[in-house]
C-alpha cells in the first residue's frame, strides 16, 4: 500500500485528492494545523480514512516529524494562503506560508530521504498567478512569469525553489501550473462560490443582490476534481518535470453570472449585480488562459467537466445547501 501525505488537506483539491488517492488504495495522511481546528473535525467525518497528522508549514520541526510519522511514497503540498484578495491585506504571512512555507516542506522532504533512505516524490501546487502581466497568451511552461499580486510573488517563490531542489538534490519535484479551478467546495470567498452562493440565496429570497469588483476579468476555469487527478499523474512519471495544467478556454466574470443566473431561469442579472470599488484589485490580471498540451500528450491528462456545467453544478449544490439550512432554521 502506497503512503500519501497532503498538507492544505481541508481546503477543496486536498479533499478531492484524498478521494482520489483512497479510490487507489493509498493510505492518506492530512496535515492539519493547531489544535482542535474546526476543519478537522469536519474532514474526520466527511474523509474518515485520511489519518490526521498536526503540523504547520511555518515550523519546520513539526514538518519533519510529520514526514518522518507519515513515512511517504508521495508527498503533495496544497497548503497556502490561497485568497488572492487577501495577499495584499498581509503580504508578509501569505509570503511566509505561501513561498516559505514549500522550502520547509522540501526540506523536511529532504532531510527523511537523506535519513531513510526512501525517496520521496513531490508535488508543489503553483499557480497561474504567477504569469500576472502576462507576456504570451495562452501561456504555457516556458511563458515569462510576472506575478501581480503578494500571492503570486510567493508561488513563484515556491516554484523555482521546487525547482531548485529538483536540480541540486535530484529529487523527484514537479510542479502544476493550475489554472484557477473550482467546485461546489470552494470558499466563499473566490468568486465563482461567491456568485453561485449569491445565487442560490436571491432565488430562495435570502438576498437582494451581489457586490462584485471586475466583471471583465477573464479566466481559465476547470473543475478541481479533474485537476487533483492531474497531479497525481505528475508523480507517476519516471522524471520529474512541470506542467501546465488547464482548459484552453477563457470566460469573463461577465459570462459566469450569465450561466449562474441562467440556471435559476433569471435572464436579466445587471439590476441584481453591483459594482464595488472595493473589490478591484491594486493590480489586475485581465486575461488567463493556458496551454495544457504538455499534459495532454506526455500524462494523457484532459479536462472533462467543461465550464457551462461547473457553473451550473455550483449553482446546484448551494441551492440544496442554502434550502436544507433553511430548513434547519425553521424547525
Amino acid at each position: 500500500m502506497r503512503r500519501a501525505l497532503i498538507t492544505g488537506v481541508t481546503g477543496q483539491d486536498g479533499m478531492y485528492l484524498s478521494e482520489l488517492l483512497h479510490s487507489k488504495g493509498y493510505e492518506v495522511f492530512g496535515l492539519v494545523a493547531g489544535q482542535n481546528n474546526p476543519k478537522a473535525e469536519l474532514l474526520a467525518k466527511s474523509h474518515p480514512y485520511v489519518r490526521i497528522i498536526s503540523g504547520n508549514l511555518l515550523d519546520l520541526v513539526s514538518l519533519i516529524r510529520a514526514v518522518a510519522d507519515s513515512e511517504p511514497d508521495e508527498v503533495y503540498n496544497l497548503g497556502a494562503v490561497s485568497f488572492v484578495a487577501y495577499s495584499w491585506q498581509n503580504a508578509r504571512l501569505t509570503s511566509d506560508v505561501t513561498g516559505g512555507g514549500v522550502l520547509n516542506i522540501l526540506e523536511a522532504v529532504r532531510f527523511y530521504q537523506d535519513s531513510s533512505g526512501k525517496a520521496v516524490r513531490f508535488y508543489q501546487a503553483s499557480s497561474s498567478e504567477m504569469f500576472g502581466k502576462v507576456q504570451d497568451v495562452p501561456q504555457s511552461e516556458s511563458t515569462l512569469l510576472w506575478p501581480r499580486s503578494p500571492y503570486g510573488v510567493a508561488k513563484v517563490f515556491g516554484h523555482y525553489m521546487t525547482i531548485n531542489y529538483r536540480e541540486s538534490y535530484g529529487m523527484h519535484a514537479s510542479s502544476g501550473v493550475l489554472f484557477n479551478h473550482e467546485s461546489p467546495r470552494r470558499g466563499p470567498e473566490f468568486v465563482t462560490r461567491k456568485v453561485s452562493q449569491a445565487v442560490a440565496r436571491i432565488t430562495l429570497g435570502l438576498q437582494d443582490g451581489i457586490s462584485l469588483g471586475n466583471l471583465d476579468a477573464k479566466r481559465d476555469w476547470g473543475f478541481a476534481g479533474d485537476y487533483v487527478e492531474a497531479m497525481w499523474l505528475m508523480l507517476q512519471q519516471d522524471e520529474a518535470d512541470d506542467y501546465v495544467i488547464s482548459t484552453g478556454e477563457t470566460h469573463s466574470i461577465r459570462e459566469l453570472l450569465t450561466i449562474a443566473f441562467d440556471e435559476v431561469g433569471i435572464t436579466d442579472w445587471e439590476p441584481l449585480v453591483t459594482i464595488d470599488p472595493r473589490f478591484m484589485r491594486p493590480a489586475e490580471v485581465d486575461l488567463l488562459i493556458g496551454d495544457s498540451t504538455k499534459a495532454r500528450e506526455k500524462l494523457g491528462w484532459k479536462p472533462r467537466v467543461e465550464f457551462d456545467e461547473l457553473v451550473r453544478m455550483m449553482v446546484r449544490s448551494d441551492l440544496e445547501l442554502q434550502a436544507a439550512a433553511g430548513s434547519e432554521r425553521s424547525s
